[in-house]
């Protein structure tokens, strides 16, 4: 799709793709942003705004990957009218949010996200702007012009809007010509923007493995330098920005980015330890981002309770061994291991419980899974975490850690009929050796009175 817009760049004159607000129109002829290909919802939107007699235009993602020949799926509303107005037009919306204050537009399942255009902090007010002493926003909710508002988006390929009055796509920051050269560029002064908010630098390693680009030299410059503001960021908000890392299609380029960007560290710093130590540890977790990138090739689902539990089992591995060496039984060392990094990781992102708890069910049955005795074979076969489970013994497997091939056992066991299963479980005891018969205790005699 890029090369229809050749022309464009041609007639601009080449010119440094700088955010020097010179604003730059792209007639609809010049480019492939078709009506037929936007959400419905999100077309009701712009031309209620639009005979409102507000201004409305399409902004973000859903332009960029347009232009980039990838199908939009979230198309995301800019408009002068404040957050109340909107909410006022549309009754099948809600305003939500203190620190961004934004309208959502429900359509059935599909939501319209509508932000009003922001402005400038000169002068702003207590109530409407607050920043942390290191420059970190707290509450951004000053209003301005479009201008002001593509100069306070993340990056140039994000600050393209297009106008649903004559269906021209407007640039103010030079993001066409960084959508032709294939490079990601940051608004304004990268230490500031990610000093603002430091999940930009997410966002920044997310596009760039995502599109396939090319970091503008200063947006990775300054990366490194800033990559400890994460620890500024609420725990809670992390763990939603960690699921759009590793759920893009592109874990495996992402997590190398982060690794690369010395990012991951202070997201899961007991996986970065645990990687120190033994680097062994770092091929179960690309095995498991490797797979994850497939199961969403295939549109299979992937479940965050096992995303996590490949994320943060080196560090749990790590502890875990160190206790058995202290002589620990198994079980209660497993149990002590999690519980303690939960606790370290729970400072840096927040798990929510209904991913907390099956993540742990999947880490407790790598020990109940190489012990298919007799009855307890099928008894964990209808283990509602049985498969999650068996799946991650075959993906430490893969990486070489020692499950004695009860991955391949467990394959066998599944495959095969209940006479298959019986002669599978009889060459385990074979191997084990015989079962030892539980002792009887003597019954106490009871004295006769004489």
């Amino acid at each position: 799709m890029l090369k229809r817009l050749k022309g464009f760049f041609q007639s601009a004159g080449k010119k440094k793709a700088a955010p020097a607000l010179e604003r730059q129109i792209l007639p609809r002829a010049q480019h492939p942003v078709s009506r037929s290909e936007i959400h419905d919802g999100a077309l009701k939107v712009l031309y209620r705004l639009h005979n409102q007699g507000f201004e409305a235009y399409l902004v973000g993602g859903c332009i960029r990957d347009r232009l980039l020949g990838i199908r939009p799926k979230d198309f995301d509303v800019a408009t002068n009218a404040t957050p109340e107005q909107v909410h006022q037009i549309f009754r099948n919306s809600r305003l939500i949010g203190r620190r961004f204050r934004i309208v959502h537009v429900r359509f059935g399942r599909e939501v319209i996200e509508v932000t009003t255009f922001r402005g400038t902090h000169q002068q702003p007010s207590q109530a409407q702007h607050q920043q942390t002493e290191e420059g970190m926003l707290l509450r951004d909710n000053v209003w301005g012009s479009i201008e002001e508002d593509a100069a306070r988006r993340d990056f140039t390929i994000n600050a393209l809007y297009y106008n649903i009055a004559d269906f021209s796509i407007h640039d103010f920051t030079g993001g066409l010509q960084d959508l032709e050269q294939r490079q990601l560029r940051l608004i304004g002064d990268p230490e500031t923007r990610y000093r603002e908010d430091p999940v930009r630098m997410l966002r920044a390693v997310r596009f760039a493995a995502k599109l396939g680009f090319q970091l503008e030299a200063q947006t990775a410059a300054a990366l490194r330098p800033c990559a400890s503001l994460l620890l500024q960021v609420a725990p809670a908000r992390l763990f939603d920005e960690v699921l759009k890392l590793f759920l893009s299609g592109k874990a495996v380029d992402t997590f190398h980015l982060l690794q690369e960007q010395h990012l991951f560290q202070f997201l899961f710093p007991a996986t970065a330890e645990a990687f120190r130590e033994d680097p062994s540890s770092l091929l179960l977790v690309e095995r498991a981002l490797a797979n994850t990138d497939l199961r969403i090739e295939q549109e299979k689902p992937v479940t965050p309770a096992f995303l996590y539990a490949a994320l943060l089992w080196p560090g749990v591995k790590m502890r875990f061994d160190k206790k058995l060496s202290e002589g620990c039984p198994p079980f209660p060392a497993l149990q002590q291991a999690s519980q303690r990094l939960l606790e370290m990781q729970s400072q840096h992102i927040t798990l929510p419980k209904r991913f907390a708890f099956p993540m742990r069910e999947i880490w407790d049955l790598q020990l109940k899974l190489p012990q298919p005795h007799g009855k307890k074979a099928w008894q964990l076969l209808q283990h509602p975490r049985f498969r999650a489970a068996y799946d991650f013994l075959l993906l430490r497997e893969e990486a070489g850690e020692a499950t004695e091939g009860f991955g391949q056992w467990w394959t066998a066991f599944q495959e095969t009929d209940t006479s298959g299963q019986q002669q599978l479980l009889s060459q385990l005891v074979r191997q084990s050796g015989p079962a030892r018969k539980k002792r009887r205790k003597p019954k106490k005699k009871v004295q006769q009175e004489s």
